[in-house]
């Protein structure tokens, strides 16, 4: 098996890359959070690879980091999910995204990937629940809000706007403040 390449970068075409290992140019297929994090062309690359093997093909996948070949390992074991579609889960998510959607049981961002329908969110959602190893979670401090935090995110998406301007919106306020309270100060913060 083949589990890792060091070697030149010697062509890119998403979602492949060519890497040449020695005079001989290994054809790997990445994610696209892979791809936009590599060297350029003629630059040394490393990649942790997944090599599949089937009857009328042998695919080499290659990562940069060692949690997005495990995440990627993890669906691959999932009936009914197959490499390309593994591959497209990442290129959609970061591998802590994956992990926060899982640990807060978050289907519709996981169907907002290409390919991923309602009922295959489900079942990634089922199927990795725990196992996604805590070294691929979200560190504390960035995990989903809890209690009256998460009230208040959930209104102020429901209001339009972003989970990203709604968790912003919710760092401002101080900790112990009630739900009503909280979405009347997030608006506030939100609209100056």
């Amino acid at each position: 098996m083949i589990g890792r390449l060091s070697g030149l970068l010697a062509g890119k075409a998403p979602p492949q890359v060519l890497v040449d290992v020695g005079g001989i140019g290994y054809e790997v297929d990445v994610p696209m959070s892979t791809f936009f994090n590599l060297p350029d062309l003629g630059q040394r690359v490393v990649l942790l690879t997944h090599f599949v093997v089937r009857e009328d093909a042998q695919v080499l996948f290659g990562f940069l980091t060692a949690p997005e070949r495990d995440a990627f390992r993890q669906l691959v074991k999932i009936s009914g999910v197959g490499p390309r579609t593994a591959l497209s889960v990442l290129s959609g998510l970061s591998v802590a995204e994956l992990a926060q959607a899982v640990s807060v049981q978050d289907g519709a961002r996981l169907v907002k990937v290409p390919g991923i329908g309602k009922k295959t969110a489900e079942r990634l959602l089922l199927e990795l629940k725990g196992r996604l190893g805590p070294d691929l979670a979200l560190p504390p401090a960035a995990a989903a809000p809890t209690g009256a935090g998460s009230d208040i995110v959930q209104a102020l998406v429901a209001l339009g706007y972003s989970e990203k301007e709604a968790a912003s919106a919710l760092k401002s306020l101080p900790a112990d403040i009630g739900v009503s309270e909280g979405i009347k100060a997030a608006l506030k913060a939100l609209n100056r």
